[in-house]
């Protein structure tokens, strides 16, 4: 008996060879390929027919995809389609792309820690002045990585990686994570990343005991999904509860640091500095306080910018699809109870 074909719906711009790829994984895959423009302008026999659909993160109307049983997203955090209906029909799964650029972030986030603990960003302004301080020694002397504690806040795929990048330096690691009794690393893993056992990490740490963490981290580095549990979840209280010796790396999502709560963290001295790739409105507005705040470098949500991101996105795409054919669990399936 020949098995039913599966219609693949690609609304997302990929090269011949990467969508080759796709219907090599089966003579099962039907593949539909429509890049451009937005879903309601697909026809509608392709739209209504796809089983199985990649977009970046358009969704369509569950009466306009009848037979739709999964859609896999080209971001990480897929916070947008919460609360869709099409999320809530029997059966439906949505996938992010959790984890495939998590070592392209774990080493912007390694590069943030050793950038403030060395004071880079204030070097960069002497140079931009042509000054070179008489009291060089004093003004740069820097917070070493090594023999230091950092704190992850969330220990999904990034804070892992990041936590393997840190062995050399002799860190300890103190991590809050939702579920304490399974260590494992879920969802997708890159060959060689990660901590996929828990074994690189200190102490562990559940998420109501957060000011525990910062009291005792000399950097701070939140690598969360945004939910309702984290949104604001840094605001005047946290600041207050971490050294004022202290540096801050937000790399989750806006929305989970309080700006103003942070503006004037840094202005009074309660922590040294800040990196912040995330913000509560993107783009930052040229008006926003944060461009003149002291000791803040500020990014534009680059950190998990990678040349090679349609390349991971084919490679989990693959994947999943191989699973979904085989009726096997779906990597980075969207969860409604965790939000993420």
């Amino acid at each position: 008996m020949t098995a039913k074909p599966v219609d693949v719906l690609v609304h997302y711009l990929l090269s011949d060879a990467q969508l080759e790829a796709f219907s090599a994984i089966s003579p099962r895959v039907r593949l539909s390929y429509h890049p451009e423009g937005v879903l309601s302008e697909i026809p509608a026999d392709v739209i209504g027919k796809a089983e199985i659909l990649l977009t970046a993160k358009e969704i369509p109307d569950p009466e306009i995809a009848p037979e739709l049983r999964w859609v896999q997203f080209s971001y990480a955090g897929i916070e947008f389609a919460v609360g869709h209906p099409l999320l809530k029909r029997s059966g439906f799964r949505a996938t992010s792309l959790s984890g495939t650029a998590s070592p392209k972030v774990a080493e912007y986030a390694l590069m943030a820690l050793l950038s403030l603990g060395h004071k880079l960003p204030m070097m960069v302004q002497y140079q931009g002045k042509k000054i070179w301080p008489p009291d060089r020694w004093k003004r740069f002397q820097s917070a070493e990585l090594r023999g230091s504690t950092v704190g992850l806040l969330g220990y999904g795929s990034i804070a892992r990686e990041l936590a393997r990048l840190l062995q050399p330096f002799s860190v300890e690691i103190l991590a809050t994570k939702m579920d304490l009794m399974d260590l494992s690393e879920g969802g997708y893993i890159p060959e060689g990343t990660g901590d996929p056992n828990g074994d690189y990490f200190t102490r562990l740490y559940p998420p109501p005991a957060i000011r525990s963490v910062l009291k005792e981290s000399d950097f701070v580095v939140i690598c969360l999904p945004l939910t309702d549990e984290t949104r604001n979840l840094i605001g005047s209280r946290e600041f207050e509860a971490m050294k004022p010796t202290a540096y801050l790396v937000a790399l989750g999502r806006g929305g989970q640091v309080d700006e103003d709560a942070l503006l004037h963290a840094l202005r009074e001295k309660h922590i040294a500095g800040a990196v912040l790739d995330v913000f509560n409105t993107e783009p930052l507005p040229q008006e926003s306080t944060l461009w003149g705040a002291p000791n803040l470098v500020i990014t534009p949500h680059i950190a998990g910018d990678t040349g090679r991101y349609t390349d991971l996105i084919v490679e989990l795409f693959s994947e999943n699809l191989r699973r979904y054919l085989a009726d096997e669990d779906l990597l980075n399936v969207y969860d409604p109870e965790k939000g993420y």
